[in-house]
């Protein structure tokens, strides 16, 4: 009997079809040919818990915030970090992750965002059936032809497609589905606030609140008196690791066997590539064309990438290039590749205790506090500086010798081996001294030799000043690298006197356009090298090719033959149009005051002096992101013992907490308020000098006035608001206006 497939049911075709009360007699028609394929349509996915076939409304089962639900996911994993997870699945049952993942994957398929309540019935259907899949087991990576939900702007009808679409579909590469990206969303809101409880706090890559700048930082205040630094290349685990190695790290922390099989049959799932002659066909018919048509966006389609973000992409330092992408785990392969990697970053934890010694005479060195953290020395303003002179001369900056480093070199081989099945040998992990400069993330750590003022205070109170010697930690931008990206980016060629190349591909995009563009570039350059030392001089030099390009680009647009006459029509910073050659033209200003053309911005840092300076803020010790410090700090505020220490600091200050001052001011009111006269209600004035006087002549000397409002200042001693006889008027604000 033809049926369609629903999860649990066959439902036969003829009970689907829609019933009337009295029909006319008359054939029955032929039966529809079988389709070519089976799918599961979003509107036939019902699912119950009771029974099979109940249908259920997806929105009953919405019955709290999302959000909330991944809040308090985030408080119990940092309230209890050392806890094994046993049971995942409940929050894998919550449609309301579901919702959020769906508004996110929507949100960039399509450019905007997706309210909850504009979410379409059949789509929450779809969601609710994909739910439904995945906790039975029914759920298969990489589909291409089956879907329970699609994008909102997927419009293609698969029963429709010819068998040649159909085999380009099943045996050439593809986006992944849009399922699959939800259910990679819901893992990830799931597994990230359990395993970033865990993380060690010198891990940054790939982690929310924590960027490249978090690291540039965090070596300009923890770095300064090494000498030798060992840099270690394991990014062959980005492009894959062994399936087992990935789920005994899960199950380091995640007993859960749902989520675990999950993620296994996402990495173990092959993935369907194109075969190579299509594309090489497919490329050498596309070099024939010669004119393409121009392609015109949807209007829910979403926008590429602009040309300045594309170009700043392309600045991606090697340490960066590589984005980890394990079979169909999609947006989850970061977080894999950091649970792979924990078990090395404690490992060279464990390893930093064993070979660092530090001298107990030294002031740049920071010991162990007792109550945990570190326990700062030295000038903590500029912890970059390793003094040499003076009180606080260090006689023992390089911590351990390069025999250590050896060592340390030699276990980190074994270890990785053994774990990782890597390969490391001592080219690919080198051993270098500060004074040869050590290149990371695009910038130069180097030491050099300064000779500031030292201001110290002496016995006595004395201040002293006198000058000084010591090395400094430098963190400069490479301007080698710098020219290696604009070169690659075909801004400029050469390397030792690079010579800038026109921007073809801004040809057909207006003057004010392009230095729009091009200023965007400039100004995410400068936030790059934000922490750069020579930030002014790199940047300027960021700000002359890309000036140089595009005045070579409008020589050739408007056929000026030189950059010379490009500059003497544009100015300097390219910001007067270039239509006339004599320079603006007399209507110019009025076509700009009445919006008929475009106002044409100059171009950014055209001299060194408007490069801003590099941001010396010192770095916090223990620092930790935002979003980590307010969990803390929820935290302890919710333990009890914590609230009563602080209870008890009060009560030892002779402070009150506002709740005790609310509590007085309340119990006062009641026990006085029989004292008022009755008066009319605009006479308040009289009412509120009769309650200064219950309270005590002596007050009133002390309410200041504040924009018009008598206000009781609130530091008042225990043992004073204790003395009111009166109405307690501490957190009391009296309006001079009639209330």
């Amino acid at each position: 009997m033809d049926c369609f497939r629903v999860p649990f049911l066959k439902i036969p075709r003829r009970f689907l079809s829609p019933l009337s009360t009295v029909r006319p007699p008359q054939l029955p028609p032929p039966p529809p040919p079988p389709p070519r394929f089976q799918r599961h349509h979003p509107r036939d996915l019902t699912w119950s818990s009771a029974a099979a076939g109940a249908s259920v409304d997806p929105s009953s089962l919405i019955k709290e915030d999302g959000i909330a639900i991944c809040s308090s996911l985030w408080i119990d994993s940092f309230r209890d970090p050392g806890q094994t997870i046993t049971n995942v699945t409940s929050y894998l049952r919550r449609l309301e992750l579901w919702v959020i993942a769906y508004q996110k994957v929507a949100a960039d398929d399509t450019g905007s965002y997706v309210p909850k309540n504009t979410i379409p019935p059949h789509a929450l259907e779809g969601l609710l059936a994909l739910r439904n899949a995945v906790l039975d087991g029914r759920f298969r990576w990489g589909s291409r032809l089956e879907f329970h939900v699609r994008s909102p702007r997927d419009k293609t009808d698969l029963e429709a497609l010819s068998k040649r679409k159909i085999r380009i579909l099943l045996t050439t590469s593809q986006p992944p589905p849009f399922q699959d990206r939800i259910v990679q969303e819901v893992l990830l809101m799931i597994l990230e606030p359990i395993y970033e409880a865990r993380f060690s706090q010198k891990s940054f890559a790939f982690r929310p609140g924590r960027t490249a700048h978090t690291v540039i930082r965090v070596i300009r205040r923890s770095f300064a008196g090494y000498l030798w630094y060992m840099k270690a290349d394991v990014s062959t685990l980005l492009d894959g690791a062994n399936v087992g190695l990935v789920i005994n790290a899960l199950l380091r922390d995640v007993r859960d066997k749902k989520v675990v099989d999950l993620v296994k049959s996402a990495l173990v799932t092959p993935v369907i590539t194109g075969r190579p002659d299509d594309e090489e066909a497919l490329r050498k018919k596309r070099k024939k064309r010669k004119y393409q048509k121009k392609k015109v966006l949807a209007e829910d389609e979403p926008k590429p990438d602009p040309y300045w973000l594309q170009s700043f992409f392309g600045f991606a330092p090697e340490e960066a290039e590589k984005l980890p992408n394990w079979g169909h785990c999609g947006v989850l392969s970061p977080l894999l590749v950091n649970v792979v990697l924990d078990e090395l970053d404690q490992w060279m934890e464990e390893k930093i205790k064993e070979f660092y010694h530090p001298s107990k005479t030294d002031v740049i060195w920071n010991s162990e506090d007792p109550e945990g953290g570190e326990r700062e020395h030295g000038n903590t303003s500029w912890p970059e500086f390793v003094p040499t002179s003076g009180p606080d001369k260090t006689r023992k900056v390089d911590f351990g010798p390069r025999a250590d480093a050896a060592t340390l070199r030699k276990q980190l081989i074994d270890f990785c081996d053994q774990k990782y099945s890597l390969k490391l040998d001592n080219e690919s992990l080198p051993i270098e001294h500060i004074t040869k400069g050590i290149m990371f993330l695009d910038h130069v750590l180097c030491r050099r030799v300064v000779y500031p003022t030292l201001r110290y205070t002496a016995t006595g109170g004395k201040i002293i000043s006198e000058k000084g010697v010591g090395t400094l930690l430098s963190v400069s931008a490479s301007l080698r690298q710098c020219i290696k990206q604009f070169r690659k980016l075909e801004f400029l060629k050469g390397d030792r006197d690079p010579d800038p190349q026109p921007c073809f591909r801004m040809f057909h995009a207006t003057q004010a356009h392009t230095n729009a563009q091009m200023n965007k570039f400039l100004c995410t350059m400068a936030e790059w090298y934000r922490y750069a030392d020579n930030r002014k001089k790199v940047v300027n030099f960021c700000s002359y090719i890309i000036r140089g390009s595009l005045a070579k680009l409008y020589a050739a647009k408007y056929k000026l033959r030189s950059r010379a006459k490009v500059y003497k029509i544009a100015s300097r910073n390219l910001s007067r149009p270039l239509k006339d050659k004599k320079g603006q033209s007399p209507e110019y200003h009025n076509l700009l005051r009445m919006g008929l053309v475009d106002s044409i911005d100059g171009l950014h840092y055209t001299r060194m002096s408007l490069v801003p300076d590099t941001d010396y803020t010192p770095f916090p010790s223990g620092w930790r992101p935002d979003h980590e410090k307010i969990l803390l700090e929820y935290i302890k505020l919710q333990n009890p013992r914590a609230l009563e220490e602080q209870l008890n600091a009060l009560q030892e200050q002779g402070l009150l907490t506002p709740q005790d001052y609310i509590s007085l001011l309340v119990w006062n009111y009641k026990k006085n308020t029989n004292l008022l006269p009755a008066g009319d209600g605009s006479d308040t004035q009289k009412a509120k000098d009769l309650l200064l006087e219950l309270a005590g002549g002596g007050l009133k000397s002390d309410i200041e006035e504040t924009d018009g409002r008598k206000v009781i200042p609130v530091g008042v001693k225990n043992d004073k608001i204790l003395s009111f006889t009166g109405v307690s008027l501490n957190l009391l604000v009296l309006s001079t206006t009639s209330s």
